[in-house]
């Protein structure tokens, strides 16, 4: 599914975010990218949401070099970064129609797929709310909703735990469970935490100052969970 071959990427001219690069991903494979501030670990995502430059090597999404590939037609993605974003003036019921809209989905549609998610991650109490307005919490939980609505290859999940409590992590946890792991998406998420990571991926690859120093399997099956309360 994603094959990084001799990756380096510079910022400035004396330090690199990313030095040499090897790693690959399999279709339906979950990973985990671990380190502190800094490692790369971002970056590395950042790279393969075709959100950064890089200056030497190649990433290969689906077989196609990540310079050429059609994020609308040739795969997926779906990507949630640390800092949401939305459309901050609008509601959530607003943000998630926008979104069903420039998708060209009827009318009836978009209101029917939007109050089914309402209702299935129990957030009504969100729809009147205005973007700008959410907690740092609400708006990671509307980030994943919004993947909902379509089907995914790939999900990208970037460091979205450093700032939340025990209570929340789990209910991320079982969010990328329900929606990427069961469902067999391939799946990258970015944490500082190894305990995260060995319960949302089945391998775990460990960065350092933008090396990756080294990638350990994590055998453990992935279980069902129950659907949580928000």
């Amino acid at each position: 599914m994603i094959q990084i071959r001799n990756l380096h990427l510079k910022f400035v001219r004396e330090y690199y975010a990313l030095y040499d690069i090897n790693f690959s991903v399999a279709p339906t494979e979950s990973v985990a990218l671990v380190g502190q501030e800094n490692s790369g670990k971002t970056t590395l995502l950042r790279v393969i949401a075709g959100l950064e430059n890089f200056c030497n090597g190649e990433v290969y999404v689906k077989g196609i070099s990540i310079k050429k590939i059609n994020f609308a037609s040739d795969v997926s993605m779906g990507y949630i970064p640390e800092s949401p974003v939305f459309l901050g003036k609008k509601t959530v019921y607003e943000n998630f129609k926008a979104l069903l809209k420039s998708r060209k989905v009827n009318e009836k549609q978009i209101e029917d797929q939007i109050n089914k998610a309402l209702i299935d991650f129990n957030i009504e109490r969100l729809k009147d709310v205005k973007a700008k307005d959410l907690s740092l919490f609400d708006g990671y939980l509307v980030s994943f909703i919004r993947l909902s609505f379509r089907t995914l290859d790939i999900a990208l999940v970037d460091n979205i735990f450093e700032k939340l409590n025990e209570k929340q992590i789990e209910i991320i946890i079982n969010l990328i469970t329900k929606m990427f792991l069961e469902k067999k998406v391939t799946t990258i998420v970015a944490t500082s935490s190894e305990q995260i990571a060995k319960r949302v991926a089945g391998k775990v690859a460990y960065f350092v100052n933008g090396t990756l120093e080294k990638v350990e399997s994590n055998d453990k099956k992935v279980v069902k969970n129950v659907k949580p309360k928000i």
